[in-house]
């Protein structure tokens, strides 16, 4: 039995289309390749100077300034040196030494009591601005009118503004409470920032409103509404902005530069700026001791960051 036989040109038509098929995929996986390695060289230049960081942090201090001290050398004026060749990055010790860690966790307090300030500046600020932020939010989306739209779009106007627009203004308001150079005027303004207040209420926004109304047809008063069901609902939002409020302020230097002339009340975000350039040994251990809370905070809570992100892109619910 023969076989069914094609006329000569839709064969030519049929292997030209084979070819073309095998030449798309392989363009699409040479694109794949070149984006793999694009992508991977912008990942090593991004993680260098952590990884700089972490493995630094491990030689003597000997063996930091014989590398990196021209880089932080001063004249007598202050001034910068001019540098005539080029510093090469030392990324392995010659020898793991501790003595950075030693140095900065037992023998220098004044890092503990920077450590300290830090702590005690944000833990203030992210409870109390996420309580607030939740009662305000949950009158935002409960309930609607234009008065709160009003307010709501202030809000949004105020969270657009970069902090840097309005640190005079706030040096001039903690001037005329007379709260200088005191940790309230960290405090304050971060307790009604309104970066909270906005994310919350669309979070809020997107509950199903039949779940509270069935709630309240069943005779749960308005706080009972509040406390269990839209807390209970809210959990992954509050701590996804949590995460993001704490690294916020345990970054933060601006506030503490202008509105604290006092030292002794800087967080640790400004003093590690201080001894980078006065105690290069130290650097690199601080540097590493700085990145330890956020990073655990943010692998403690990476889940419901991704969850309260993706809630608030619209991805689910």
């Amino acid at each position: 039995m023969s076989g069914l036989k094609l006329p000569a040109g839709e064969v030519a038509f049929y292997e030209k289309a084979i070819r073309k098929a095998r030449r798309k995929r392989k363009i699409y996986k040479y694109g794949i390749v070149a984006g793999t390695v694009i992508c991977a060289i912008f990942a090593i230049l991004f993680l260098l100077p952590t990884i700089l960081t972490v493995t630094n942090s491990f030689m003597s201090s000997s063996e930091i300034n014989a590398n990196y001290g021209a880089v932080f050398q001063t004249t007598d004026t202050g001034g910068k040196v001019f540098i005539s060749k080029t510093v090469n990055l030392k990324f392995i010790p010659d020898m793991v030494s501790f003595d950075q860690y030693i140095t900065v966790l037992f023998k220098s307090p004044e890092y503990l009591v920077k450590f300290w300030n830090s702590v005690f500046y944000v833990g203030p600020i992210l409870i109390v601005q996420l309580m607030i932020a939740m009662l305000a939010s949950y009158g935002f989306a409960r309930y609607r009118g234009r008065v709160r739209e009003v307010i709501f779009f202030l809000y949004i106007i105020m969270m657009l503004m970069p902090y840097q627009v309005t640190l005079v203004p706030n040096y001039l308001v903690s001037s005329w409470l007379g709260i200088l150079d005191t940790r309230w005027a960290i405090w304050l303004p971060g307790f009604f920032s309104p970066f909270a207040v906005y994310l919350l209420t669309k979070f809020i926004r997107r509950i199903p409103t039949e779940v509270m109304e069935a709630a309240s047809i069943d005779g749960a008063s308005e706080w009972q509404i509040f406390s269990q069901i839209c807390v209970p609902l809210c959990k992954s939002g509050l701590i996804s902005i949590g995460i993001l409020v704490f690294i916020d302020y345990w970054n933060m230097v601006e506030q503490p530069l202008i509105l604290l002339s006092n030292d002794e009340l800087h967080p640790l975000s400004v003093f590690l700026s201080k001894i980078n350039a006065h105690e290069i040994s130290l650097a690199f251990a601080v540097a590493v001791i700085y990145l330890v809370p956020p990073l655990l905070i943010f692998l403690y809570g990476e889940e419901y960051l991704i969850e309260g992100i993706s809630y608030q892109g619209g991805l689910k619910g």
